[in-house]
């Protein structure tokens, strides 16, 4: 599929008031995948990478919990022993040098737009590349979008049990505490997902110091492992890592899938790089985070090789006794930073996609004056609450839990592969030689790993899958609704200027103070406009032709922000552009209006917005059961009054009904 699709454009149409409850402009976290926002970035280069240690590696930084153990719980149960760790730590280590370090450290956060990452942002820039919306590119970014949601369901179950599990081997009450793991696990959960609300902010300025700790703690035990088996250093050769796979055969592909636990979260270094910056994310992962890791898998090499008995607890069996409960503590509250960060980045993946029209307009809320980046949507945190408790309860092990994870992440993964080869080509100018070297590598790996996590479908990889595709599949039929809205819409439209001679011809009753008429088609008579028009019989003084716009950039400069368009002395086009990373405000786009000679009072202004009643048609250009789907999307979308921030006052409704 190559031809233009209405994208954002058709489905940011039918966001603004003039539809039902269309969805809304902008544009994607998430982040999360998405630019993750869990906490407000400190300033300078030093504060800002403290700050980007505690939101962006708090994912791949509890790996060591669970990696090692499913890798090695996977081995050939007749092979070498010494073969299968040496083996494992090698591709370990090396997952992190060739996917973590070479493609999104050095190569993929050099892909970004204006400074913000994450797929739905690099979906955006190849669109700019392309010069056109093309279906080839929408489909990839709703694919990776609805994939990292996947990985937002399973990142806190899997992070949040694997740390509570350490409380079976507690001295003296393990065996007490064992069964009460799950319940545990649960109730840290819902306490997390109900403080959403709150805001972050209070308690983001711990996140930094709690994650270097437990990098720090990581370290510490690595090294104190090290001199059991000093041969470990061997895992740092790729050889081992190679000879164990041909070794192995069927079975070494099959571990790849748990090694990929290892690297999980790697995609968070470029959704959060709008947030904290390239450089920071680089020093904090090169400095701090890949030696920790690095340092710790050799540890839990070397005690494994020297204590073969606990392959299956390689972490919780490296941990003294005496530093047991506050080691356990520490990796609980870094799993719950963990999890508050991908959760976060949903929220911000949310807002991206609602301003870029994917989904339908939701209530999103600020929780902090000062930061752009602390929102709360409540139905996506309810949504995410629910799925990660059904998780809890259906797999009820982070053992279980690591068969289903992995194949939303590489799926996400190797949808970046594939959108960044449209940025090298088209926006890069890179010829097909210099991209094929670099990026036929890197999707070559990119498809193993997700090869080898799909063999995992039986044992629970169906889930994150199955919820992508129906993501996929409501974003699909919003874009594809919307625009059919949308075009049906305009031919059953009078032409704006049309109108204005008509009016010109038999003047109505005018009315004093000013009209706004909110609009996606700025050169069509708003349907609101007519029905005043055919039912009050009355004209505004002054009449604004109000129409909001996402541009394919995070953020919008102020200077930019606003267009002013006169027509004649009765009716003037305002046009409002909004960044793909920020929420429409109209009072305060209004107040820059005043700047460009845009003369009112906001309380003698009256808000105009046409409201649609939808009913399905047989023949509409989608299925019947997609056209009441979307139809249910619509009737649940967020009154455009408060998607808009517009004083609830000042707002005339005015509705008609259209099939679809």
């Amino acid at each position: 599929m190559t031809g233009d699709i209405p994208g954002a454009t058709a489905a940011k149409a039918d966001a603004h008031a003039e539809t039902a409850k269309g969805a809304a402009p902008q544009g994607s976290e998430p982040s999360t995948e998405t630019a993750m926002t869990a906490a407000p970035a400190p300033q300078g280069f030093w504060g800002l990478t403290l700050g980007a240690i505690g939101v962006v590696f708090g994912d791949i930084g509890t790996s060591p919990l669970y990696a090692m153990r499913e890798a090695l719980a996977r081995a050939r149960p007749g092979g070498s022993h010494e073969m299968a760790v040496l083996g494992v730590v090698s591709l370990v280590i090396w997952a992190l040098v060739l996917i973590v370090t070479v493609k999104y450290v050095i190569f993929l956060m050099k892909a970004d737009n204006r400074g913000e990452g994450g797929t739905l942002a690099l979906m955006a820039l190849a669109q700019q590349a392309t010069g056109r919306r093309t279906a080839a590119i929408f489909l990839l970014g709703i694919a990776g979008g609805a994939l990292f949601y996947g990985d937002c369901l399973i990142t806190p179950a899997i992070s949040v049990l694997s740390a509570v599990e350490g409380v079976k081997g507690a001295p003296h009450v393990g065996h007490l505490l064992r069964t009460y793991v799950e319940p545990i696990a649960a109730g840290i959960l819902v306490a997390l997902f109900f403080v959403q609300a709150r805001g972050t902010h209070r308690v983001a300025a711990f996140f930094g110091p709690i994650i270097v700790l437990w990098f720090v703690a990581l370290a510490g035990l690595g090294l104190y492992h090290l001199m059991d088996d000093l041969s470990v250093f061997r895992a740092l050769s790729p050889y081992y890592g190679v000879r164990f796979l041909i070794e192995n055969g069927f079975v070494g592909f099959v571990i790849l899938g748990a090694v990929f636990l290892a690297v999980t979260g790697a995609s968070a270094l470029y959704a959060d790089m709008g947030h904290f910056g390239r450089a920071p994310i680089r020093a904090a992962w090169l400095w701090l985070v890949f030696p920790c890791l690095v340092l710790n898998y050799l540890g839990q090499g070397a005690f494994v090789l020297h204590n073969p008995a606990f392959r299956h607890t390689p972490f919780w069996g490296m941990v003294p006794q005496a530093a047991y409960w506050p080691v356990l503590m520490l990796a609980t509250a870094a799993t719950v930073i963990a999890s508050q960060a991908v959760i976060t980045g949903a929220f911000s993946m949310t807002q991206q996609a609602v301003q870029l029209g994917l989904l339908p307009r939701m209530n999103i809320r600020r929780t902090s004056e000062t930061q752009a980046g602390q929102i709360f949507i409540p139905s996506v945190n309810l949504f995410l609450m629910i799925g990660v408790l059904l998780l809890l309860l259906v797999f009820q092990t982070s053992s279980h839990l690591a068969s289903a994870y992995g194949t939303a992440v590489t799926g996400a993964m190797f949808v970046d592969t594939l959108l960044a080869y449209v940025i090298v080509r088209r926006l890069w100018h890179w010829n097909l030689a210099q991209a094929a070297a670099l990026l036929i590598p890197v999707g070559a790996i990119d498809l193993v790993f997700i090869s080898s996590n799909l063999l995992k479908l039986k044992d629970g990889a169906w889930a994150p899958l199955v919820l992508g595709a129906a993501l996929m599949l409501v974003m699909w039929t919003w874009t594809r609704g919307s625009h059919i809205l949308s075009e049906k819409t305009r031919r059953d439209s009078l032409p704006l200027a049309d109108l204005i001679d008509m009016l010109h011809a038999r003047p109505p009753y005018r009315s004093p103070g000013t009209a706004m008429y909110l609009t996606a088609d700025a050169d069509m008579a708003p349907v609101a406009l007519m029905h005043n028009l055919k039912h009050n019989k009355v004209l505004h003084q002054h009449n604004i032709i109000v129409t909001v716009r996402t541009a394919d950039v995070p953020v919008m400069p102020e200077c930019d922000r606003i267009g002013i368009e006169k027509i004649n002395d009765d009716f003037k086009k305002l046009t409002l552009t909004y960044g793909f990373m920020e929420s429409p405000n109209l009072p305060k786009a209004l107040q820059l209006c005043r700047k460009q000679g845009l003369k009112f009072d906001i309380m003698a202004t009256s808000f105009f917005l046409g409201r649609r009643s939808l009913v399905p048609a047989q023949h509409s250009g989608m299925p019947l059961w997609q056209d009441k789907l979307f139809i249910f999307l619509t009737k649940n979308s967020a009154n455009p009054t408060d998607f808009f921030k517009i004083p609830p006052g000042r707002v005339v409704e005015l509705g008609a009904q259209v099939t679809v």
